[in-house]
């Protein structure tokens, strides 16, 4: 994606944005840690249409085969691109829009008590769709499990190696350049909490979904846990109801980059796309009616 053209106040990483109404421009002001401005919303969304739709998909594809994980991270990429108010991220009490889009996640290496862990970051264009971004994820998820290190955890391994009082002097150092968005790319190329929004696929380790805290540390404003995959009851306007295979989410957002109403329509349109995961082979940037 082309950045505009930097002007001060702006960041490497974002845009200054200079056009608040005066609720926005103070909430930051006074509340200006992220994780004290968290709003938590739950979500169960039926898997009726997306259990057919990866049926069709991996009929022929066995190398690589589509997953509910896939469709969610692609849908919620292309949420973010049709809302741009939720890639807004505040730093030093400013709020920004960022310029690239991306989503991020941790990868088990192995399912294991010992099983190490790696950092992922998938960056999305406008012009992407669920084949293109699934091959991102693909390339991605397979240089996890390699035994290479991604750039930040070998950056986390040498502070590891250090001393403690110069870890901890470093690590002070670091904090501070986050705060101004002058950390250097190899301490944070890879980091999950500089992404657009961060997911954890708890389902896949049999636990429900939850709430997870944001952080103060980074940029990330938007946290979604899926959970275990389970027959829940879906309820008809006769009072009957239907035992489908569900699964819940839960979004962590900061509430001060956007207001309610804009939520509930971002959360609405998510919803949408899950539930009719055909219109993500649509480009991200081909708005959705809903």
């Amino acid at each position: 994606m082309e950045k505009p053209k930097r002007r001060w106040g702006d960041r490497k990483d974002g845009r200054l944005i200079r056009e608040l109404d005066p609720m926005h421009f103070i909430v930051p002001l006074i509340y200006p840690n992220r994780c004290d401005n968290e709003a938590y919303i739950s979500e169960r969304i039926d898997l009726t249409n997306i259990n057919a739709y990866l049926a069709r998909r991996n009929a022929t594809e066995t190398d690589f085969p589509f997953t509910m994980f896939h469709i969610i991270v692609v849908a919620l990429l292309k949420t973010i691109t049709l809302r741009p108010k939720m890639n807004r991220f505040i730093a030093n009490k400013n709020v920004y829009q960022r310029h690239a889009i991306s989503a991020a996640f941790v990868v088990k290496k192995l399912f294991s008590d010992n099983g190490a862990e790696a950092l992922a970051i998938v960056y999305s264009d406008p012009t992407d769709n669920i084949d293109s971004l699934r091959a991102k994820l693909y390339k991605q998820i397979s240089s996890c499990r390699s035994d290479a290190l991604d750039r930040s955890s070998d950056s986390m391994d040498i502070l590891n190696k250090m001393p403690r009082f110069l870890s901890k002097f470093l690590v002070y150092l670091i904090t501070k350049l986050d705060k101004h968005g002058w950390c250097p790319e190899f301490l944070i190329g890879s980091d999950p909490y500089y992404s657009s929004a961060l997911l954890t696929n708890l389902g896949s380790i049999k636990l429900k979904s939850g709430y997870h805290h944001l952080t103060n540390w980074g940029t990330c404003s938007i946290f979604c846990v899926v959970g275990e995959r389970k027959n829940n009851p879906f309820f008809n306007q006769d009072g009957t109801f239907e035992m489908r295979d569900s699964v819940d989410l839960g979004l962590t957002i900061d509430e001060r980059i956007a207001d309610g109403y804009y939520y509930a329509k971002t959360v609405r349109l998510f919803k949408k796309l899950l539930e009719n995961p055909e219109l993500l082979e649509l480009p991200l940037s081909e708005p959705v009616e809903y």
